[in-house]
């Protein structure tokens, strides 16, 4: 395939960009506009539009996706409370679902989730599924066999994720064990939700002992509530650099940052530099939110998630990253030209680089997988203030959507 009269970010002039076997095989400059019959098979005009990586969800709840409906709003209500006090009540209240979980009752909204993502572009998520003493393994197999039947229009990276604790939830551990043996791909945590700061740092020394013996990434929910003495993305942090698992660690959430007195924050941001702990961010699901612009400035990597798609937690959601993006320009006053170059890198290479992608895994470049996404207009600014489905979502070389159409098979 070959996509013709392409704008790149950061470069002026016209692109034509090859692929062979699955990868880019070639990006070069037009010396003319170029011409080729849209929709041919085998040559794509981009007719100047943007051209950039496909995008990436740093944060899904993937088994809870298009389950509002069974709960209400109960949960809602207190999780969305002003200064988030009502945070761990509005967990403990949505963990009702989860009694109800079977595999073939999950995957019909697993599969719609899946399919917007890769309708809008979405090439990479980290998909997070409650595996506790509630709801057993039925939520992280249905998130398991989602990620193969998807596998050539999404890479779903399964976390195995303990919603309700470890120390708190005798069985929990043994059953991320379980899930890592079945061949989930991230260890999740969520050490906050302990009742005790050293049930708190058990919770991650449990984790992270995990971690290692499986040879895994790392994903946590940490200080997700209007407490600012919470210190569980310290602990995870100093924990990250103690074990050597640099680069190999994201702090999910970190609302209570918002809250942290300067000195505190200061000191925070040192140490996840020195542990290479990037942060995931979802401004749009809780009235508190990381300080994504602070962290940025001092080097820390931060990408935004989708967080959930009509569940307890938030009642909206389209896996659409360019919706976050623009959600976020508002809530972070995020709306200068340079800012929304940095919301679309928090939603494409940074992204990539929090969930440690690797070279041959992500970008666009000679050598790179032959993924991109083909938007309707030229420049980031017109493209987040649309928020649409990219006309053209291309993944291992192959059209896999149009116009906010997946295309199957």
């Amino acid at each position: 395939m070959v996509v013709r009269n392409c704008t790149l970010r950061g470069r002026s002039g016209a692109y034509t960009i090859r692929f062979a076997d699955g990868r880019v095989e070639e990006i070069e400059e037009q010396s003319g506009p170029g011409t080729s019959a849209v929709g041919d098979s085998e040559t794509l005009d981009a007719d100047g539009a943007l051209v950039t990586e496909p995008f990436v969800n740093g944060h899904l709840h993937l088994c809870k996706v298009y389950t509002l409906d069974q709960l209400g709003d109960s949960a809602i209500a207190q999780y969305h409370a002003p200064g988030m006090g009502g945070a761990m009540t509005a967990i403990e209240a949505a963990a009702a679902v989860k009694r109800g979980y079977q595999r073939e009752k999950l995957l019909p909204g697993i599969r719609r989730a899946l399919e917007l993502a890769a309708a809008n572009g979405v090439s990479h998520i980290r998909a997070f599924a409650d595996t506790d003493t509630t709801a057993g393994l039925e939520g992280i197999a249905a998130v398991m066999e989602g990620r193969e039947e998807f596998r050539h229009a999404v890479t779903v990276q399964a976390v195995a994720f303990p919603q309700d604790g470890v120390v708190r939830d005798p069985g929990a551990a043994e059953l991320i064990r379980q899930a890592l043996e079945m061949g989930a791909d991230v260890v999740g945590g969520i050490p906050w939700i302990e009742l005790t700061d050293a049930d708190a740092t058990e919770h991650i020394r449990l984790m992270m002992d995990l971690a290692g013996e499986f040879d895994r990434d790392v994903s946590m929910l940490v200080d997700d509530a209007g407490d600012a003495g919470l210190r569980t993305l310290e602990t995870l942090a100093v924990e990250t650099h103690r074990r050597g698992w640099h680069h190999r660690v994201t702090a999910q959430h970190a609302r209570a940052m918002a809250l942290y007195p300067e000195p505190y924050f200061r000191k925070v941001v040192g140490l996840l530099k020195r542990a290479g702990v990037g942060v995931v961010s979802d401004p749009h699901t809780g009235p508190l939110h990381a300080r994504v612009r602070d962290l940025r400035e001092a080097g820390v990597p931060v990408a935004l998630g989708q967080d959930d798609i009509t569940d307890a937690y938030y009642p909206f959601g389209r896996n659409n990253m360019l919706e976050v993006a623009f959600l976020a320009a508002h809530l972070l006053w995020m709306t200068a030209a340079e800012d929304m170059e940095g919301l679309y890198d928090m939603i494409t290479v940074d992204a990539a680089r929090v969930l440690n992608l690797k070279a041959d895994q992500y970008g666009l470049r000679p050598g790179g997988p032959a993924d991109l996404v083909i938007h309707r207009h030229a420049t980031i600014r017109e493209v987040l203030r649309d928020h649409s489905a990219p006309a053209v979502v291309i993944r291992g070389g192959r059209v896999i959507a149009r116009n906010g159409e997946y295309l199957p098979g």
